[in-house]
């Protein structure tokens, strides 16, 4: 079960919070206001998520290299970008 704390108590609670996550391989959802703002989770998951977006980064390029059409030098791309 995912936690939910405030960003006010997390400050006062951090070390046991971050333990939590850490050892107890529980993410916590940080809320302000009532909203979900943003989540804490251990490293183990933050690597899977990051394998997983790699993953798909690949996919979406092997695709795109499988596309027809005409291949153009990045630098032209990025000078018709004006960059």
């Amino acid at each position: 079960m995912t936690i939910k704390v405030s960003t006010a108590e997390a400050r006062k609670n951090l070390a046991d919070i971050v333990n939590k996550v850490a050892y107890g391989k529980e993410p916590v959802i940080l809320t302000r206001r009532g909203q979900d703002v943003a989540a804490l989770v251990s490293i183990e998951e933050l690597e899977l998520l990051q394998q997983i977006e790699d993953h798909i980064d690949i996919e979406d390029a092997k695709k795109a290299l499988a596309e027809s059409g005409d291949n153009i030098p990045a630098e032209e791309f990025w000078k018709q970008l004006g960059l």
